[in-house]
């Protein structure tokens, strides 16, 4: 009898969320434990145990296993540039986070832990609970030449990219790259990315396995080249059909993988691969096409030159039927009003690569502009042509090319500087609605899957000082992405469970989250 008690009590002992949130049962016990033997303390916990959780078997299970996560509380409702009211803070927040890893309540934390007494909470007083980033263009190949010096667009990729690409046709070198890859957008809070792979089927095999170690909502594809590039790069229009066919039958919609057809950019693609590029998208109703747009003016004169037929860069791509609402178009740096008028018309997306075109010189892309024409955009690194995985410093790049419009025209006041809270947005609920996944990501509406991060806005003294004379939610956001990086972002949750980042020798070390609890 005495061993059945104590493994009821062994049991209870597994969910002290509930087992010790009640504080008079507990008391008492601590006191009789001094009074009584063992086995009577034992049995009488089982016992007052068992009668303190009179809800139903099905609640129990939701108690156990619901968390309400406490602390300052943002996520945004909708795009700062068309509403008034465009995000939702919680100064003493909650987010309540179901057994499923979907969010079930946002809200003050008086009226969340009200209707909700028995569940765990976590608290995070003083931080910044958010959405987690989503990334809109990235190249996971390429992490390892981050901040390769000297060079522009079409010079850079013979250099760097196209030798560094070669060594994913080895699938172990892929998995361990795809390992770092995916620890740097967790320790800089990126919990979706829209990904290219490299041509090579086995590069996208060995990331999508190691997302889905983590259930991370992933994007990806392997890339489509089958010419302007070495030999060792290049597929053929019926094998990038084939392989990428395979692959969105192995991939696309298994967990949360989704899968991108990803012809490189015009000009490594012939005529007949785009027709089996866009073959897929036909076959394939729900998959995503992604690829680069107008990035450098010397790109564009050789799309032009490659397909003269076509009025434009974009018009290459919309002849051959892949433009749509699961487009995105990396960078668009100098689009023309009609171009911006097309990716409206048929419902494509934008990334904003900023740190990117200001690295490789390729220009300032026109934010005001694709306002204007409600073309859809979400922030994107670019790594790496892109300089940094962080979405913050991201942000902070944003802002400023932005400004630099300003010495481009005789009327600088007509250009508009980004605010902190449209450049979140890009980075959040924007990227979520660019990549029509609004419905699942990019916000706390109820039934969303919980990506979320737990930010610490005095991260450094820096911030700390900074943060004193901050004026509200903007001033506070704006300083965050003008001085913050992966040391303000102390946690990453994927589906409502902790992601802890471990460095590329699988030793464990938790790198910047190293001194944090364990919740």
């Amino acid at each position: 009898m005495e061993g059945q008690q104590v493994n009821q009590l062994k049991e209870c002992e597994k969910h002290p969320s509930i087992f010790y949130s009640i504080k008079e049962e507990r008391d008492i016990f601590m006191k009789l434990q001094k009074q009584m033997p063992r086995r009577f303390t034992l049995a009488l916990t089982a016992l007052a145990l068992a009668a303190s959780f009179s809800v139903s078997a099905e609640n129990q299970t939701q108690y156990l296993q619901t968390t309400a996560y406490r602390g300052q509380v943002l996520h945004f409702v909708d795009d700062p540039a068309a509403s008034q009211n465009p995000y939702e803070y919680f100064e003493d927040g909650v987010l309540l986070v179901g057994a499923d890893g979907k969010v079930k309540a946002v809200g003050p934390a008086a009226t969340i832990l009200a209707n909700n007494q028995q569940v765990n909470v976590v608290d995070y007083s003083g931080k910044l609970i958010m959405p987690g980033f989503i990334d809109s263009h990235i190249h996971y190949p390429q992490t390892e030449m981050i901040g390769s010096f000297g060079q522009q667009l079409l010079q850079w990729l013979e250099t760097y990219t196209f030798p560094t690409e070669k060594q994913f046709a080895d699938k172990t070198y892929a998995k361990k790259i795809a390992k770092v890859f995916l620890n740097e957008l967790a320790r800089n809070g990126t919990t979706t990315a829209l990904v290219f792979g490299t041509v090579h089927p086995q590069s996208v095999d060995a990331l999508f396995e190691e997302a889905a170690t983590h259930n991370m909502r992933l994007i990806a594809g392997k890339v489509m080249m089958d010419r302007n590039a070495p030999a060792y790069l290049l597929d053929t229009p019926q094998t990038s059909y084939t392989d990428s066919k395979a692959l969105i039958q192995r991939w696309h919609n298994k967990g949360r993988a989704l899968y991108a057809v990803t012809p490189r950019f015009a000009p490594t693609s012939t005529p007949e691969q785009l027709t089996q590029a866009a073959r897929l998208l036909q076959e394939f109703p729900g998959v995503y096409m992604h690829t680069h747009l107008s990035e450098n003016k010397g790109e564009i004169s050789w799309v032009q030159a490659l397909f003269p037929e076509s009025s434009g860069y974009l018009d290459v791509y919309n002849r051959y039927g892949l433009s749509g609402k699961h487009s995105v178009y990396a960078h668009g740096v100098h689009l023309r009003d009609d171009e911006f008028a097309s990716l409206a018309q048929t419902e494509s997306a934008v990334a904003f690569c900023p740190t990117s075109n200001l690295f490789l010189g390729s220009g300032l892309f026109d934010l005001q502009k694709a306002e204007q024409y409600h073309v859809k955009v979400g922030l994107g690194t670019d790594v790496g042509g892109g300089t940094s995985f962080s979405a913050l410093q991201t942000m902070n790049e944003a802002y400023k090319v932005i400004q630099m419009h300003k010495a481009f025209t005789d009327q600088p006041e007509t250009r508009l500087p980004l605010t902190s809270l449209k450049a979140y947005y890009l980075a959040t609920l924007g990227a979520a609605r660019a990549l029509d996944l609004d419905n699942k990501i990019g916000s706390f509406k109820t039934g969303n899957e919980a990506d979320f991060i737990v930010v610490n806005p005095n991260a450094t003294d820096l911030l700390r000082l900074r943060m004193s004379r901050a004026t509200d939610v903007a001033d506070k956001l704006f300083a965050l992405q003008t001085l913050g990086d992966d040391r303000a972002v102390e946690k990453t949750y994927v589906m409502g469970k902790r992601w802890y980042v471990t460095d590329d020798s699988g030793s464990g070390n938790d790198g910047y989250n190293n001194n944090y609890s364990q919740n």
